[in-house]
């Protein structure tokens, strides 16, 4: 059995949205079947992208996924600090012999946002969240009316506000460790990201602001992280990192194989790749350009595509972005269906070991 009665998934387990590939359609659907949430990444992709995607995982699983939205970047950003930042980036274009082209810094500011609200609200899907803001009052309005609950990442208690007061279903607590890029509504150029809430802190923030179901996220890769934010008031935990590793995940091997490798035993948060504050393992890239990226999302990561790209065929992890949460040296090389019952029982075990001490201290 892999879904509870009521059609909801068995396991309060989410895969997390990867952009860039991990969170292809085998991914999700293993965990679907397997009584977790599974969930495709809209961003990066074009609309048309998406819905084949969807309409892959259909073919995959009857089980309800989800589809998350990257909102529309809307903050000023400096030209003259994009271009200092090219010319930073020129050895790098030389050494991988990439060309980085005024073009790649116009890039598409909105993600194709509009198209793909259109697919999702003609040919809706179970569940849809939004990273980056928080969506009008209407489109929410709109995807409810469609039987789609939304879900918001937040950040911060503000954030999680805004939420519930636009009308979100649920929102996605993200706390501070997690892998790719924080999800914060306002991207600060003078921070680096780094004033953020640790999870536990954060859920339990939130938990006394809304009145709305808390998703957390950040760091989390085993069975007892789990049940510690189900007792911190969360009522599921959403989590990347540790699915990245897994066979079906769309993730390129490298980055699959860095997890676990003695050569990168350290996250920080860094622009170098998209101008905005992602955690990543820690490279030459970061350690060299990230000192110096500009707050430029998503002109950087346009311009930085081919950079990366390059350096993946070239089998060169030091110029790849390498996302992933601070437990990243936890990841397991699991067939995903297997690690969400791994998950699951490691979870059950934690939950009963607590029962079975807080019985002892009562007896």
């Amino acid at each position: 059995m892999s879904s509870a009665p009521n059609g909801l998934p068995r396991y309060p387990i989410v895969q997390g949205p990867m952009a860039g590939g991990a969170s292809c359609p085998p991914l999700v659907a293993a965990v679907c079947e397997a009584g977790g949430l599974g969930y495709l990444a809209g961003g990066y992709k074009t609309a048309d992208g998406m819905y084949q995607e969807i309409k892959q995982t259909r073919g995959l699983t009857r089980r309800p996924f989800g589809v998350n939205l990257f909102m529309p970047q809307t903050g000023y950003v400096d030209p003259a600090a994009v271009e200092t930042y090219r010319g930073q980036l020129a050895g790098e274009a030389g050494w991988y012999e990439v060309s980085l082209t005024a073009e790649d810094t116009v890039g598409n500011c909105d993600d194709g946002y509009e198209a793909k609200l259109a697919i999702l609200l003609e040919d809706p899907v179970p569940e849809v969240s939004f990273t980056f803001g928080t969506p009008a009052p209407d489109v929410l309005a709109r995807l409810r009316g469609a039987g789609t609950r939304t879900v918001v990442t937040v950040t911060s208690v503000e954030e999680a506000r805004s939420a519930q007061a636009a009308g979100a279903d649920a929102v996605c607590v993200q706390g501070i460790e997690a892998g790719g890029h924080q999800g914060t509504h306002r991207d600060d150029p003078e921070t680096d990201g780094t004033a953020g809430v640790g999870l536990l802190a954060l859920v339990a923030q939130v938990r006394e602001a809304v009145a709305l179901p808390v998703i957390a996220a950040g760091g989390l890769m085993r069975g007892a992280q789990i049940a510690a934010v189900l007792a911190a008031g969360a009522d599921s935990a959403q989590l990347g990192t540790a699915f990245l590793a897994c066979p079906e995940s769309g993730a390129h091997p490298l980055h699959k194989k860095a997890l676990t490798d003695p050569m990168f035993p350290h996250t920080e948060l860094t622009r170098a790749f998209t101008g905005r504050p992602a955690r990543g393992l820690v490279n030459r890239f970061v350690r060299e350009h990230g000192p110096y990226a500009p707050a430029a999302y998503p002109q950087v990561h346009h311009m930085t595509a081919g950079l990366r790209k390059a350096a993946a065929a070239a089998g060169d992890p030091q110029g790849m972005s390498l996302w992933a949460g601070q437990g990243h040296r936890l990841a397991r090389a699991l067939p995903a269906g297997e690690l969400v019952e791994v998950l699951a029982a490691e979870l059950a075990g934690a939950q009963n070991a607590l029962n079975a001490m807080q019985m002892r201290r009562t007896s």
